[in-house]
């Protein structure tokens, strides 16, 4: 079976190996998300019971909630290969006719950021998931000849943070679709507590629970916190993650009471103070911040909305009277009528 290297690209070389290992490998260790846990394994077994690959799966939520994992646990629960790739890395059909024909009968090709696939290899991929085949053309010019090779069965398994921009073909040819949510924070301080035991680290109960109210609501987030809390509990002496030593390190850390970092209230001040509330399109805010428009868009932007500190409106976004009391300001005169404080 193939090792698994997808992690977060944000991660040092160290810290990669350790969120690896902080990584659930079957259903049953796999926490939260009742819903798609319960129907994947019941989709599992159905076909383990029939000896057949998997239907193939999509996975689609925010960054950070298990999509990857997942996909590995699909390989583990059937006992076969798994393929990691992502959709920026295929940029050629012929990319994908060889990470397809490497495969092996039943093996799980995952897909990341599958909505960033090319059309052309997209198309490679209809009748690969429908029928088991792929075209490959050999030649050039008025010689060149179509083969048509035949693939062993296998599950494709795509993950993605913007269904939107599946095209409906692609979408079409999913026959499980699960949406990843937001954690409760009942479920991020039980993976804190798992996590805390992996890396050597006790973890009560109420320290759990301060890490967690501070997680965004994303396993990938609450490990990372509480990789720096073990960091800081390490330096100072402490052999406990406690209530207080976990509030201690978060502050230290410049995490706030409802999750946000600097860069997150660096967007909402650019919204409330730089532009005085005016609505502000996606590519302005991610210049005045320095960050990219996808990343803006894809990575903080979900949990702000979901949290009411931000709205897309037709004209750009804009801060809420949330985000003006959270960020301890005003709102300006003229404050759009939509969002009265």
């Amino acid at each position: 079976m193939s090792d698994d290297r997808v992690t977060d690209p944000g991660l040092e070389p160290g810290e990669q190996d350790v969120d690896r290992a902080l990584r659930p490998t079957s259903l049953d260790g796999f926490i939260g998300q009742e819903t798609a846990r319960r129907q994947l394994g019941i989709f599992l077994e159905a076909a383990r019971g029939r000896q057949e690959a998997l239907d193939h799966v999509l996975l689609a939520g925010p960054p950070g909630l298990g999509k990857t994992s997942l996909a590995r646990i699909v390989a583990n629960e059937m006992g076969v290969g798994f393929h990691p790739t992502s959709g920026p890395v295929l940029e050629r059909k012929g990319d994908l006719a060889a990470v397809l024909t490497a495969l092996e009968p039943r093996d799980v090709l995952f897909v990341d950021e599958i909505h960033r696939l090319g059309r052309a290899v997209e198309e490679v991929l209809y009748p690969a998931m429908e029928d088991y085949e792929i075209d490959v053309v050999l030649g050039q010019g008025p010689a060149a000849r179509t083969l048509r090779l035949d693939l062993p069965p296998f599950t494709l398994v795509g993950a993605t943070t913007r269904t939107g921009l599946l095209s409906s073909p692609l979408l079409g040819r999913f026959g499980v679709v699960q949406r990843l949510d937001y954690y409760g924070q009942a479920d991020l301080a039980r993976i804190v507590q798992r996590s805390g035991g992996l890396l050597g680290m006790r973890v009560d109960e109420r320290g759990a629970a301060a890490i967690a109210s501070r997680a965004r609501g994303t396993p990938r987030i609450v490990n990372r916190l509480l990789r720096r809390v073990r960091d800081v509990a390490q330096v100072e002496g402490h052999d406990l993650i406690s209530h207080a030593v976990a509030m201690n390190a978060l502050d230290l850390l410049e995490v706030d009471a409802i999750g946000l970092e600097e860069i997150d209230r660096r967007i909402l001040r650019c919204l409330a103070v730089t532009f005085d509330g005016r609505p502000v399109g996606l590519g302005t805010v991610a210049d005045a911040i320095g960050e990219a428009p996808d990343t803006v868009e894809d990575v903080y932007e979900p949990y702000l909305l979901q949290e009411g500190l931000l709205v897309r409106t037709p004209r750009g976004r804009v801060a809420t009277p949330r985000a003006y009391r959270h960020l301890g300001i005003d709102p300006p005169e003229g404050h759009p009528a939509l969002f009265p404080v």
